[in-house]
C-alpha cells in the first residue's frame, strides 16, 4: 500500500514537472510569436506609410499635370490630362506575336554586284515624301537591272506641297551612296562630257517586271543617258527575283536614311514623348484639304467647304477624276475617317481617355473645331508644335517634306500606329513596322465602320460595350500580325489587277522578313 502511494506521488510529481516544462516552452513560443507579429505589423505599417506618401506625391503630380498646357512653352510636352486610368487591356499596346520572324535583306549567293558602266539614269521623283521614297527604291533596283549609274534623284517641287528641298536636305546623301556601293554606282551629277548629250526620256510602265527592263536596255545602243520622268510604282509588287526585292528593302530601310538634322530632331521628339507619356499612339489623321479634295469626301462638311474642295479638284490638272459621288466613296470605305469617327473607333477598341495621341498630319481641314469631338474623347492630343520649340522647327517651316519626315520617324517608333486612310505614308509606315518586328499597327476597316456609324446616326446603336464588341471583332485580324502579302482581287484581270494588290512596301513579307530558322542579320 505504501509502495502504491509512493508510486502515485512519483507519477504526479513527474506529470507536474512535464506540465511545467511544456508550459514554460509554450509561453516562450507564444512570446516569440507575439514579438515576430509585432515586428511584421511595424514593417507592414511602414510600407503603408510609404505607399500613402507615394500616393500623396502622385496626387500632387496629378494636380500639377492638370495645369493648363499653355504654362509650359515648347519644347516641353504639354501635361497629360485626365490621368485617372480605368482598366485597360495591356494587349492594346503589346506587339502581335511575331513567330521569331526577323529582317533579312542580304543578297543571296547568286546575286550579281554592279559592274562599271558608262550608261546613266537620271530621275525626277514625284509625289510626297513616301511616294518619292518608295519610287527611289524602285529606281535603284531598275538601275541595277539595267546596269546603269544612277544620278542622285531630283525631288518633286511641283506637287501640291511646293517644297523646294533637294535630296541632301531630306536624306543623308553620303549614306545613300555608300550603303549601295555594291548594288549601284550613285553619283551626285552627270559627268561634264555627257551633260550635253541627247537623252532618252522615258515614262517606264508601272508595275513592270525584270524582263521589261531588260528589254529597255536596247536604249543604250542610241543613248548614254535615260531620263525617267516618274519614279513611283515602276516595279511590280510580286513575282520578282528575291534579290531584286531585297535590294528594294536595302534602299528603303538602310540607304534612304533621313538627313542628320531630321533624324536628330525626330529622335528627340520620340524621346520627349516616351519620357513624358511612357507610351503613345501615332495617329496619321489624313484630314487635310488636299486629301479631301482629291478623294471627293465631303461627309460632315458645310456646303461652302464642299464647294471649296470641288473647285480645288477641278483646278488641279494632274488629278484625273473630277466628278466624284461623295456618298458612294464613303460607303465603299474610300474616305478617310473624320476626327470624330477616329475618336469613336479608338474608344471602341478600348483605349482609355488618358491615352496620349500624336497627330501625324498636316493642317487639319476645319482646324480646332473639327478636332473638338476627337479631343473630347482623348484630351491628350500632341502635335509637332507642342513637342518642339520654334527654334527647333525653324528649318522645317515651309518645307512639307521635312515635317512629313518627322511624322514618319515618330510614327515608326510609336507603340501603336493608326492610319485614318490608306495613303502612301500609311502603307510605308506599316511596312517599316512589319520589317522592324511587326509593331502593333491597327488598320481601320473603314467600310465596316461606316455601317456602324450609320446605325449610330439612326439611333440603333450608341457608344458602349455593344459597339466596342463590334469594333473589336471587326479588327481582331487587323493589328499588324505577320502574314503574307495579299495578291490581286479575284476576278480582276489584265493590268488593272496590279492596283488591287497589296503594295510590296506595305508588307515586305516573305522576301525581306525571314523565319527564325534562318540566320539573323546584324
Amino acid at each position: 500500500m505504501v509502495k502504491h502511494r509512493n508510486s502515485s506521488r512519483s507519477i504526479i510529481s513527474y506529470s507536474s514537472s512535464i506540465a511545467k516544462f511544456f508550459s514554460r516552452k509554450a509561453i516562450s513560443l507564444y512570446l516569440i510569436f507575439v514579438f515576430a507579429f509585432t515586428i511584421w505589423v511595424l514593417v507592414f505599417s511602414s510600407r503603408n506609410i510609404q505607399t500613402d506618401d507615394d500616393h500623396t506625391k502622385h496626387q500632387q503630380q496629378h494636380h500639377r499635370d492638370l495645369i493648363d498646357s499653355e504654362s509650359f512653352p515648347p519644347p516641353y510636352l504639354p501635361p497629360r490630362k485626365n490621368l485617372q486610368k480605368p482598366y485597360e487591356n495591356t494587349q492594346l499596346w503589346t506587339p502581335p506575336f511575331s513567330f521569331g520572324l526577323h529582317p533579312c535583306v542580304k543578297p543571296t549567293p547568286k546575286y550579281k554586284e554592279f559592274s562599271e558602266s558608262d550608261h546613266y539614269i537620271t530621275v525626277r521623283s514625284n509625289g510626297g515624301l513616301n511616294q518619292m521614297r518608295t519610287g527611289i527604291a524602285d529606281i535603284v533596283a531598275v538601275a541595277h537591272i539595267m546596269n546603269a549609274t544612277l544620278v542622285i534623284p531630283e525631288l518633286d517641287k511641283r506637287s501640291f506641297w511646293q517644297d523646294s528641298s533637294v535630296f541632301s536636305d531630306i536624306f543623308d546623301e553620303e549614306q545613300f551612296i555608300k550603303s549601295l556601293r555594291r548594288d549601284v554606282k550613285v553619283i551626285k551629277k552627270l559627268p561634264k562630257e555627257v551633260e550635253s548629250l541627247p537623252r532618252a526620256r522615258k515614262h517606264f510602265t508601272s508595275w513592270s517586271s525584270v524582263g521589261y527592263y531588260e528589254e529597255m536596255t536596247h536604249l543604250w545602243k542610241e543613248y548614254k543617258v535615260i531620263h525617267v520622268a516618274k519614279s513611283d510604282s515602276r516595279l511590280a509588287n510580286n513575282d520578282l527575283p528575291i534579290d531584286v526585292q531585297r535590294l528594294r528593302c536595302r534602299v528603303l530601310y538602310r540607304g534612304l536614311r533621313f538627313s542628320p538634322a531630321i533624324e536628330s530632331l525626330g529622335q528627340k521628339l520620340v524621346e520627349r514623348l516616351k519620357s513624358r507619356a511612357g507610351r503613345y499612339i501615332a495617329l496619321h489623321l489624313r484630314y487635310e484639304k488636299d486629301m479631301l479634295a482629291f478623294t471627293g469626301c465631303t461627309y460632315g462638311l458645310t456646303d461652302a467647304e464642299s464647294e471649296e474642295l470641288r473647285v480645288m479638284r477641278e483646278s488641279t490638272s494632274h488629278w484625273k477624276i473630277k466628278s466624284i459621288n461623295s456618298t458612294e466613296q464613303r460607303e465603299e470605305g474610300l474616305c478617310p475617317l473624320t476626327p470624330k469617327e477616329v475618336g469613336i473607333f479608338l474608344k471602341g477598341l478600348g483605349y482609355s481617355q488618358s491615352t496620349v495621341i500624336y497627330i501625324a498630319a498636316g493642317e487639319i481641314y476645319g482646324g480646332d473645331d473639327r478636332l473638338s469631338e476627337l479631343k473630347s474623347r482623348f484630351p491628350n492630343l500632341v502635335f509637332k508644335e507642342t513637342l518642339a520649340g520654334n527654334e527647333e522647327l525653324k528649318g522645317f517651316t515651309g518645307h512639307a517634306t521635312k515635317t512629313a519626315a518627322l511624322d514618319y520617324i515618330i510614327s515608326v517608333e510609336s507603340d501603336v500606329f493608326v492610319p485614318s486612310h490608306s495613303g502612301n505614308m500609311a502603307r510605308a509606315v506599316e511596312g517599316h513596322r512589319r520589317f522592324l518586328g511587326h509593331r502593333r499597327t491597327i488598320t481601320p476597316d473603314r467600310k465596316g465602320l461606316v455601317k456602324l456609324f450609320g446605325k449610330m446616326e439612326r439611333g440603333q446603336l450608341k457608344e458602349g460595350p455593344k459597339l466596342s464588341n463590334f469594333v473589336n471583332q471587326m479588327h481582331k485580324d487587323r493589328q499588324g500580325a505577320p502574314r503574307r502579302r495579299k495578291g490581286p482581287t479575284q476576278g480582276i484581270k489584265g493590268r488593272a489587277r496590279f492596283r488591287t494588290e497589296e503594295a510590296f512596301y506595305e508588307n515586305p513579307y516573305p522576301e525581306c522578313i525571314c523565319s527564325s530558322k534562318e540566320h539573323k542579320e546584324p
